[in-house]
């Protein structure tokens, strides 16, 4: 077998095989799909795709695996966390370039997924004895406590946009809580998420992590199966819908990290060439606005919003599209042709629909690029309300703007949408700002600042936008139990 054709230093042979039980495993039914480098339109090889009875035996290894792991003292489950946290760091620019070869996004962005993965492996790992239980007064010869168990099998359904540090950041916190763990990586990226297998096979008990790539059968095996204590989704809210539905069988708890469509809101005495500089940040052009947290819908206030429009331009010349694996490169491809179809589909309403493109609005297709899915980093003025463009989630690079005068008309028009996951507010008064911070709906906010996570600060949507929260000690906590003890001393 010939090692799969990527441009990284790699011994994942062609084809890649399911991994569970400490084992890579060929899918029971032999099936297998091919992944390709949406830069290059070129194929990379062909990657397993596991069915129902790969599922049924994942999770069997996956209890195996869960039983021993448990049982490791939790400062010893610390330290073997760490020592993964720093293989992460050792291959980082190995698995960046398999991302952006396998996903679209630019091998420099990828290098900060990550070093984010390691740095969350070691967050959690750090935390491992802050599952603390309680003591409740009973009153004497009476002791009633509080403890926190693992709750068993874990399954974590990841999306596209950020397959490693996905992986590599959200096995943590369910690990260093004493859980097993099943990775069902994206279907368009599954690559980095099987090296990762590769390069810590032996660090865990047999059966503790688990990569599953495959599909909708995949995916709904694991949130379906009686023997998966919990299923997480970073991805749609129609994903994240049939997640909940497959999970309602069972009565397993979720944690859901769906869609957004966030507003960026600047108020008058905000800086123009500050706003146009933020509104580009915020976009994420550099992984072509794939992204959830993207603050895709610009509030200007009616008093800077020409100024605005006019520092846009220039703010988003940094970002043109290139081939991703190239380390020059700041803005990668589409990841799909899917996707790409689907974008351009919304540009194209917007412009019949009547919006103005300050910049962008195409594809490209130059040299190089011809064969894979590149499209420019698109900005439209003059949206109403109505426009496709203003009401549905894009997860490509397409910003709307609009033009406000009225606070309490932008709060409304802000808050009506079904999501609710981010918000940046641009102001230089602190009442404004604490005021409107408490009315957006939305679970992460953000003022005069834009698109950074911050570790250990709790992130997660309200509304359609998700369930849960991560990045924080609630993470941990979420995957535990709470059992709680009552022990009479008298003897009666």
């Amino acid at each position: 077998m010939e090692n799969l054709k990527l441009d990284a230093k790699l011994s994942l042979q062609e084809p890649a095989h399911l991994y569970y039980g400490g084992a890579w495993v060929p899918p029971l039914e032999g099936k297998y799909e091919d992944t390709f480098n949406p830069g290059t339109g070129e194929r990379i090889g062909s990657v397993a795709t596991a069915s129902r009875a790969d599922v049924d035996a994942a999770v069997a290894a996956a209890k195996e695996g869960f039983e021993v792991w448990r049982d490791v003292v939790p400062l010893e489950r610390a330290r073997i966390l760490k020592e993964i946290a720093n293989l992460l760091r050792k291959h980082g620019d190995e698995l960046a370039m398999m991302d952006a070869a396998n996903c679209g996004n630019p091998y420099t962005e990828m290098r900060g997924d990550a070093a984010i993965a390691a740095a969350q492996m070691e967050f959690f790992a750090g935390l491992v004895t802050e599952m603390k239980g309680d003591t409740i007064p009973m009153g004497p010869e009476r002791i009633n406590m509080t403890l926190r168990q693992p709750m068993g099998v874990v399954a974590r359904i990841l999306a596209f946009n950020h397959p490693f540090m996905f992986c590599g950041g959200k096995m943590a916190a369910p690990l260093a809580a004493g859980n097993a763990v099943i990775i069902k990586p994206p279907v368009q990226a599954p690559l980095s998420s099987l090296r990762l297998a590769e390069l810590i096979d032996g660090l865990l008990p047999k059966g503790t992590f688990n990569v599953l790539p495959g599909g909708v059968e995949a995916g709904a095996g694991l949130a379906e199966h009686p023997d998966v204590a919990k299923v997480t989704l970073i991805g749609s809210v129609p994903a994240g819908r049939a997640v909940m539905r497959s999970a309602s069988d069972t009565v397993k708890p979720v944690l859901l990290e769906l869609g957004g469509k966030n507003a960026l809101i600047a108020y008058p005495d905000s800086d123009p060439k500050m706003i146009a500089d933020a509104i580009v940040g915020g976009m994420n052009f550099g992984w072509c606005g794939q992204s959830c947290g993207s603050t895709s819908r610009a509030f200007l206030h009616v008093d800077i919003h020409d100024a605005v429009i006019s520092h846009l331009k220039a703010a988003v010349e940094r970002y043109k599209p290139g081939i991703p694996t190239e380390p020059e490169t700041t803005m990668g491809a589409i990841v799909s042709r899917t996707q790409f179809d689907r974008i351009m589909d919304f540009i194209e309403s917007a412009m019949s629909e009547g919006a103005r493109a300050v910049t962008g609005g195409h594809a490209v297709t130059e040299g190089a690029l011809a064969q894979g899915s590149f499209i420019a980093p698109t900005i439209f003025a003059d949206v109403t309300p109505q426009m496709r463009i203003a009401r549905e989630e894009i997860f490509g690079p397409v910003l709307a703007v609009r033009k406000w005068s009225d606070e309490d008309s932008m709060l409304n028009e802000v808050n009506a949408l079904e999501l609710g996951l981010t918000c940046a507010i641009w102001t230089r008064d602190l009442v404004t700002a604490h005021r409107t911070a408490a009315r957006v709906e939305a679970g992460f906010v953000w003022v005069n600042e834009v698109g950074r996570h911050f570790l250990g600060a709790p992130f997660g949507g309200v509304k359609q936008s998700g369930i849960g929260r991560e990045e924080g000690i609630g993470e941990l906590i979420s995957f535990t139990h709470e059992k709680n003890v009552h022990i009479n001393l008298s003897g009666q």
